[in-house]
């Protein structure tokens, strides 16, 4: 696939550049600031961006805003942030915004290489792929709990854990149940938030979005 990357570090740009090159893809940009990344994605229409959340000028949050803009303006395009911090507000947004070709990675827990490229590969496949350490500071400074009244306490826990990107069968060894006691907890949670099976969208990523607005 062809892939812009953004990241201000140039020996983290230049191994994530490698790495990807490496695995078969094409990175077809590399910048350093916010603005080229704009303007690269603009030109080169690449499948997927790999961004930092705090660049240049102010190093505070450029990354994750023009991110922000890309999946506005450039809804084919995945986006996957890879970042040493979480930025609640915008993370929330970006997922709330589509929830499809979407991830976000803390570099320092990117333990295996070969799990990064399953992420880059996820997302631009139109997947979503969510650290979940994001998924958790995001819920522990969420004020808002009335959209997840109705669900019982291991109902809540099975969400989270789908919005941690967990399989049914990952929920099911993590919680210690059968795959069929898993299955009915989410059959269960998309009754609960109206999310029948004539849906159009994606059921799993309207529940993982839901439980995020929440």
């Amino acid at each position: 696939m062809r892939i812009v990357i953004a990241e201000d570090n140039v020996l983290l740009r230049e191994g994530i550049s490698r790495l990807l090159t490496d695995s078969g893809h094409e990175v077809v940009g590399a910048v350093a600031e916010a603005s080229g990344l704009l303007s690269s994605v603009a030109a080169l229409n690449p499948d997927l961006a790999v961004v930092d959340v705090r660049m240049p000028p102010t190093f505070t949050d450029e990354g994750i805003r023009a991110a922000t803009l890309i999946r506005e303006q450039n809804p084919d395009v995945g986006v996957l942030v890879l970042s040493q911090y979480v930025e609640e507000r915008y993370a929330s947004e970006l997922i709330a915004g589509g929830g499809a070709s979407f991830g976000y990675l803390l570099k320092d827990r990117v333990a295996d290489v070969g799990d990064f490229l399953d992420a880059v590969e996820e997302v631009a496949a139109g997947g979503t792929v969510l650290d979940p350490e994001v998924v958790s500071q995001i819920l522990v400074r969420s004020r808002k709990q009335d959209g997840l009244a109705g669900l019982s306490g291991r109902e809540r826990e099975v969400l989270e854990h789908m919005a941690s990107g967990k399989s049914n069968s990952a929920i099911a060894s993590t919680m210690y149940l059968s795959a069929g006691a898993v299955e009915k907890h989410i059959s269960s949670i998309f009754t609960k938030f109206g999310l029948s099976a004539d849906t159009a969208e994606n059921r799993r990523v309207l529940a993982v979005l839901r439980f995020l607005d929440a």
